[in-house]
This record gives structure tokens, C-alpha cells and sequence, in this order.
């Protein structure tokens, strides 16, 4: 099991999906950890301009909102891992 970084919370949104300012936009349907690697959810969908991407992340937590201004992670499997490196 690997993490790598996905990027910082800065919003939830009105039906509760959580907004992730990311450097690299991520596969999709990947799955998301906080920093403890308690699952919160799977990423959705990218939004924004090309150079400011964000990743949409539908959560699978009671709590979304407790997630603001924290890191979140992909959770790589190994097949994954031997793409990215």
C-alpha cells in the first residue's frame, strides 16, 4: 500500500461533495484517505483551468465538513504504483 499526496480541502459543497486543490490531476474513481488512512471517499471529478486544477471528491464519511483545510491522499494499488514510478 502506497499513499501520494492529493492535495488540501478547501470546501464542501452544498450537496456535501468535498473540493480538493490538487497539483496533478488524479485518476478517476481513485481512492481518497486522510492523513490517519480512515477511507473518505473516492475522487469524482476534476474541475477548474488546466494550470489550477481541482479534484471533486465524492465522501463516503458522515462528516465532510470536518475535512476543511486538512491533506488528503490516493490510496495507489500496486498496479498503480508500477505506472506512476
Amino acid at each position: 500500500m502506497r499513499l501520494q499526496r492529493l492535495g488540501k480541502v478547501i470546501n464542501v459543497t452544498p450537496s456535501r461533495n468535498v473540493i480538493v486543490k490538487i497539483a496533478e490531476p488524479p485518476k478517476m474513481s481513485s481512492a481518497v484517505v486522510d492523513e490517519g488512512l480512515n477511507a473518505v471517499g473516492r475522487v469524482f471529478d476534476i474541475i477548474g483551468p488546466v494550470a489550477s486544477p481541482y479534484a471533486v471528491v465524492k465522501p463516503t464519511i458522515k462528516a465532510p465538513e470536518k475535512l476543511v483545510n486538512k491533506q488528503l491522499y490516493l490510496l495507489l494499488s500496486k498496479r498503480e504504483r508500477s505506472k506512476r514510478a
